[in-house]
Protein backbone atom coordinates (compact mmCIF):
# COMPACT_ATOMS: atom_id res chain seq x y z
CA UNK A 1 0.00 0.00 0.00
CA UNK A 2 0.72 3.30 -0.05
CA UNK A 3 -0.73 6.96 1.28
CA UNK A 4 -0.17 10.18 -0.92
CA UNK A 5 -1.22 13.57 1.02
CA UNK A 6 -1.39 16.47 -1.70
CA UNK A 7 -0.58 20.24 0.11
CA UNK A 8 0.03 23.38 -1.15
CA UNK A 9 -3.06 24.78 -2.95
CA UNK A 10 -4.48 27.99 -1.80
CA UNK A 11 -5.95 31.36 -3.47
CA UNK A 12 -3.74 33.50 -6.49
CA UNK A 13 -4.50 36.15 -8.66
CA UNK A 14 -4.06 35.31 -12.15
CA UNK A 15 -0.72 35.30 -13.28
CA UNK A 16 0.69 34.13 -10.31
CA UNK A 17 2.40 30.66 -9.44
CA UNK A 18 2.08 28.20 -6.41
CA UNK A 19 3.71 24.56 -5.74
CA UNK A 20 1.99 21.49 -5.08
CA UNK A 21 3.26 19.06 -2.93
CA UNK A 22 2.40 15.33 -2.92
CA UNK A 23 4.20 13.05 -0.30
CA UNK A 24 4.26 9.39 -0.61
CA UNK A 25 4.58 7.22 2.09
CA UNK A 26 4.42 3.03 2.22
CA UNK A 27 5.56 1.14 -0.88
CA UNK A 28 7.23 4.23 -1.97
CA UNK A 29 10.43 2.17 -3.55
CA UNK A 30 8.44 0.30 -5.78
CA UNK A 31 7.08 3.47 -7.65
CA UNK A 32 7.15 3.60 -11.61
CA UNK A 33 5.35 7.12 -12.00
CA UNK A 34 3.36 9.43 -10.59
CA UNK A 35 1.32 12.23 -12.09
CA UNK A 36 -1.03 15.02 -11.05
CA UNK A 37 -4.75 15.23 -12.41
CA UNK A 38 -7.47 18.09 -11.92
CA UNK A 39 -10.95 18.22 -11.45
CA UNK A 40 -13.03 21.81 -11.68
CA UNK A 41 -16.56 21.63 -11.24
CA UNK A 42 -18.77 19.98 -13.36
CA UNK A 43 -16.13 18.67 -15.43
CA UNK A 44 -14.30 14.91 -15.32
CA UNK A 45 -11.00 14.93 -13.85
CA UNK A 46 -8.72 15.37 -16.60
CA UNK A 47 -4.64 14.74 -16.81
CA UNK A 48 -1.99 17.52 -16.12
CA UNK A 49 1.15 15.84 -16.07
CA UNK A 50 3.03 12.70 -15.26
CA UNK A 51 6.44 11.58 -14.49
CA UNK A 52 7.86 8.24 -15.19
CA UNK A 53 11.19 6.96 -13.15
CA UNK A 54 13.94 5.51 -13.83
CA UNK A 55 14.25 6.97 -16.41
CA UNK A 56 12.93 9.99 -15.83
CA UNK A 57 10.39 10.83 -18.65
CA UNK A 58 7.66 13.27 -18.03
CA UNK A 59 4.94 14.76 -20.29
CA UNK A 60 2.38 17.52 -19.91
CA UNK A 61 -1.10 18.16 -21.11
CA UNK A 62 -1.10 20.62 -24.00
CA UNK A 63 -2.90 23.69 -21.43
CA UNK A 64 0.15 23.66 -19.27
CA UNK A 65 2.97 23.31 -21.26
CA UNK A 66 5.24 25.40 -21.05
CA UNK A 67 4.13 26.55 -17.44
CA UNK A 68 3.77 24.22 -15.12
CA UNK A 69 6.78 22.07 -14.48
CA UNK A 70 6.30 18.28 -12.60
CA UNK A 71 9.35 16.92 -10.34
CA UNK A 72 10.16 15.06 -7.59
CA UNK A 73 12.86 14.43 -4.64
CA UNK A 74 13.62 10.69 -4.44
CA UNK A 75 15.23 11.80 -0.63
CA UNK A 76 11.95 12.94 0.48
CA UNK A 77 9.52 11.28 -1.61
CA UNK A 78 8.05 14.34 -2.68
CA UNK A 79 6.42 15.33 -5.81
CA UNK A 80 5.92 18.58 -6.89
CA UNK A 81 4.09 20.43 -9.52
CA UNK A 82 5.24 24.30 -9.82
CA UNK A 83 2.64 26.09 -11.41
CA UNK A 84 3.68 29.62 -12.94
CA UNK A 85 1.33 32.18 -14.40
CA UNK A 86 -1.87 30.68 -13.82
CA UNK A 87 -5.18 31.59 -15.52
CA UNK A 88 -8.52 31.62 -14.10
CA UNK A 89 -9.15 28.15 -16.29
CA UNK A 90 -6.49 26.21 -13.95
CA UNK A 91 -9.36 26.09 -11.20
CA UNK A 92 -9.69 23.13 -10.02
CA UNK A 93 -8.90 20.55 -7.35
CA UNK A 94 -5.23 19.11 -8.12
CA UNK A 95 -5.60 15.25 -7.43
CA UNK A 96 -1.90 13.27 -7.17
CA UNK A 97 -1.41 9.85 -7.83
CA UNK A 98 1.09 6.93 -8.18
CA UNK A 99 1.07 3.59 -9.55
CA UNK A 100 3.66 0.74 -8.73
CA UNK A 101 2.51 -1.29 -12.15
CA UNK A 102 4.85 -1.85 -15.46
CA UNK A 103 2.01 -2.75 -17.54
CA UNK A 104 1.28 -1.66 -21.00
CA UNK A 105 -0.76 1.67 -20.90
CA UNK A 106 -0.84 5.42 -21.42
CA UNK A 107 0.47 7.15 -18.01
CA UNK A 108 -1.80 9.90 -18.73
CA UNK A 109 -4.82 7.64 -18.43
CA UNK A 110 -6.41 8.11 -14.44
CA UNK A 111 -7.30 4.03 -15.16
CA UNK A 112 -3.36 3.68 -14.94
CA UNK A 113 -2.94 4.79 -11.04
CA UNK A 114 -3.88 2.77 -7.91
CA UNK A 115 -2.91 5.52 -5.50
CA UNK A 116 -4.50 8.87 -4.91
CA UNK A 117 -4.41 11.97 -2.61
CA UNK A 118 -7.30 13.53 -1.24
CA UNK A 119 -6.82 16.61 -3.56
CA UNK A 120 -5.76 20.45 -2.80
CA UNK A 121 -8.02 23.43 -3.73
CA UNK A 122 -6.32 25.88 -6.49
CA UNK A 123 -8.43 28.80 -7.27
CA UNK A 124 -7.07 31.29 -9.61
CA UNK A 125 -8.82 34.99 -9.84
CA UNK A 126 -8.93 37.20 -13.10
Amino acid sequence: QMQLIDSGGGLVQAGGSLRLSCTASGRTSSIYAMAWFRQAPGKEREFVSFIKLMPIYTDYADSVKGRFTISRDNAKNTLYLQMNSLKPDDTAVYYCAGTVTRTVGSLAARSRYEYWGQGTQVTVSS
